[in-house]
Parts: structure tokens; sequence; C-alpha cells
């Protein structure tokens, strides 16, 4: 009996083992598979800077960052202006509208409500469409029926559409990891709903929105179909309602007449630069937001 009994105990110790070395294989496996993505990514990362580093470096030239611009000189100058002039004002139409949204949708609607839920549907739906329909859409809204031609603000609301369910939904997700107790907190001590989101959540909330106002960014300054049929393609510092071309549309171009190669490639430096320096301004403000 006594070995019988020390037989079916010794069972249970042996699958014990034995899950125990297939868990640590298998976790094993695992870390392995995580740090070769990691890996991976970062050397694809490194390869694509280093390769538009290396290949336009070389080809920036005092000519390339003329005040005007000419068929000898392609200056980028006024498509760095018109970048940055793009994007801050696409930000100005978008972030404000889809902030206040994304507010409503977690701190005033109704839990259940329908339309909170077609709203959701219907952002995710936009999310995925081709940049191309929206340009479509802004040439024949914007553009044609509006009798806005080819200028910066059919371009910039074009944009603002687009990029408008990326900040609603990273917003939306921002507010909802506040944890409730923040808002039992303000509502326990008098304030009202309004001071709470304003006071309380919002602060809190704001590294994961701008997060998505830096995705947006990233969005901007690298589109080109959206505003070739909206922006169009001048080689000059545009006005409201005058046509200009951004990097990313003055880098096409170059690179479709086969004639400016090396400047395209220079130009891709410049674009390249202008997005890290957009993040980094943006992480910053993040950051001094933040402590306040």
């Amino acid at each position: 009996m006594t070995r019988e009994a020390a037989g079916t105990v010794s069972v249970p110790r042996d699958n014990a083992r034995s899950e125990r070395v297939c868990g640590g294989v298998s976790a094993a496996i695992e870390k392995g598979l995580v740090y070769a993505a990691a890996i991976l990514t970062f050397t694809v990362l490194l390869f694509l800077i280093g390769y538009i580093l290396v290949t336009g470096i070389p080809h920036l030239t005092p000519s390339l960052f003329s005040l005007h611009y000419t068929s000898e000189n392609v200056s980028m100058i006024p498509a760095i202006v018109t970048t940055v002039e793009m994007t801050a004002l696409a930000l100005l139409l978008a972030v404000p509208l889809g902030l206040f949204t994304a507010i409503y949708l977690n701190e005033y609607a109704k839990r259940g409500n329908k339309l909170v839920g077609v709203i959701r549907v219907t952002t995710e739906t936009l999310s995925g469409i081709p940049s191309i329909v929206y340009g479509l859409f802004g040439m024949l809204f914007f553009v044609t029926r509006l009798h806005w031609g080819y200028s910066l603000i059919a371009g910039a609301m074009t944009l603002a559409i687009m990029i408008l369910p990326l900040i609603m939904r990273t917003a939306e997700e921002a507010l909802m990891s506040v944890p409730d107790s923040f808002r039992e907190g303000s509502f326990g001590l008098g304030a009202g709903r309004l001071r709470t989101v304003f006071r309380i959540v919002l602060p809190a909330a704001v590294p994961g929105i701008l997060s998505g106002i830096i995705l947006s960014i990233g969005r901007i300054v690298g589109e080109t179909a959206a505003l070739i049929f909206t922006a169009g393609t001048m080689a000059q510092i545009p006005g409201l309602t005058q046509s200009g071309r951004t990097l990313a549309i003055h880098m096409y171009v170059l690179s479709g007449e086969a004639l400016h190669m090396n400047e395209a490639n220079a130009t891709a430096v410049v674009l390249l630069i202008v997005v890290l320096l957009m993040n980094a301004l943006s992480a910053f403000a993040a950051r001094k937001l933040t402590k306040k």
C-alpha cells in the first residue's frame, strides 16, 4: 500500500515538472519572437533612415533653399512653408472638432446610446478609406461645388476631414483610460461635470490625445494623393485661396519629371527632418502640459 501510495503521489509531481518545463520553453520562444520582431523593426527603420540620408545629404545645395522657386534651382522653401501652413490649418480645423466629439461620446452620452454606436462605426469606417477617395471628394465639393479652386483652404479642409476619425478615436481612448475615481473625487468635492472634464479628465488624458495629434501630423506631412486634387502643385508660398505644394508633392513632382532625382532625394531628407521636428515639438508640448 505504501508503494502504491507513493506511486500515485509521484505522478502529479512528474506532471507538474513537465508542465513547468513546457511552460519555460514556450515562454522562451515567445520572448525570442518578441526580441526578433523588435530587432527586425529597428533594423528596417535604421536602413530606411540611413538610405534617405546617404542618398539625399550629398545633394543638399544652397540653391535648394532659395526664397523663390525656378525651374533651375527647384527651391523647396515654398514647399516647406506650405507644409507648415497646411499642417497648422488642418489641425486647427480638426483637433477642436474631434476632441469635443470625443468628450461628448465619453463624458456626456448615455451608456448604450445607439447614436454613439453609429458614430463609432462610422468613424472606424472613415479611418479605412483610401486618401485618394478623400481627394476626389475634396475636388468635387470644395474645388468645384464651392468654387474654391485649387487652394490651401481646400486642401486643409480635405485633410481635416481625413484626420478627424484618427483624432476622435485616439482622444476617446485617452479619455476612457482616465480612472473613474478621478471623476468621482471631483464630483465628491462639489465640482460640476464641465469643470471635472476640463480640470481633471483632460489634463490626465493629454499624453494620449497628443499622440493622436502626432500621428495626424505624420499623415498630413506625407500626404500627396488628396492634396494633388485639392491644393494643386504650384511652387509658391500660397495664401488661403491660392494653390501650393507641400514637401511630399514637391518630391513627387521632381521624381516624376525624372530630371531632378538628386533634388528629390535631398527633399526627402528635409521632409524627414521636418517630421522629426514637428514630432519633437509635440512631445515637448505634451511634457509641459503634463507637468502643469
